[in-house]
């Protein structure tokens, strides 16, 4: 996996790995004609509505993930796939556990104020205290599952991208602008594209010099009642935990 730059206080190359994951979650998408689509105020309002009908009762969910990491000095492509499972304990309190399974096993979890990565190959893993960045993750996890219009407007400048297809399912595409200037420094510009669930499908992160990060969800299920264990990382005793400060 590439290496990404978007959240500061997380170094190296793991480090800069699982500073991806907390930003992405971190990410085909093929465009359709406007014919008969509504005027793109009342498409942006209808996804914005879409979106807060499905906040309003996101608990938790489970789905695949394909996760491609853009390099552009290089022109190269790293691409990973596993699966991903959200679980919203109480308000601002969102847990998140990746793991990828191709072209090799790792996970990243982020909850509870903390956030790990583990690397079964190398038998390492790294642990980062999320405290002094916690405004900033806060925002970051708005890209992620179950935010609501007003969550997103209050933190990012929206514009509507236009209708995409993703997966064979249909979509609208937003382009985002985070408002803070500590996160301009990482993220240039965020795209999600919203089903017609309101769910997010796929997100696009744009950092400097052509570089992004393009994660793409499939199979997304709902699950109310997802148990805390599918979103718990577990971590071997013996295993080598390096704190990132």
């Amino acid at each position: 996996m590439r290496s990404s730059h978007i959240t500061p206080g997380v170094c190296g190359a793991e480090g800069r790995a699982l500073a991806g994951f907390v930003a992405a979650c971190t990410v085909a998408v093929i465009a359709v004609s406007a014919f008969g689509a509504p005027q793109a105020g009342n498409l942006l309002e209808l996804t914005f509505a879409r979106m807060d009908k499905a906040a309003a009762t996101f608990k938790g969910l489970t789905a695949g993930i394909r996760q491609l990491s853009h390099t552009e000095v290089v022109d190269t492509n790293d691409i990973e796939e596993g699966t991903i499972a959200v679980k919203r304990v109480k308000a601002k309190d969102t847990r998140i556990l990746i793991k990828f399974t191709k072209p090799d096993t790792k996970f990243y979890y982020i909850g509870e104020g903390k956030a790990w990565s583990y690397n079964p190959k190398s038998q390492e893993a790294q642990e980062a205290d999320l405290g002094k960045s916690k405004d900033l993750v806060n925002q970051f996890m708005l890209l992620a599952f179950g935010s609501n219009s007003a969550e997103l407007k209050s933190a990012y400048s929206v514009k509507l991208g236009g209708p995409d297809v993703v997966n064979g399912e249909n979509t609208t595409r937003l382009e985002m602008v985070p408002k803070s200037e500590e996160i301009l420094k990482h993220v240039k510009r965020c795209d999600m594209w919203i089903a017609e669930t309101g769910l997010t499908v796929q997100q696009k992160f744009f950092e400097t010099g052509g570089d992004y990060v393009l994660a793409t969800y499939s199979q997304v299920t709902l699950a109310p009642n997802l148990p805390e264990s599918a979103v718990k990382l577990e971590i071997p005793k013996g295993i080598k935990v390096t704190k990132i400060k």
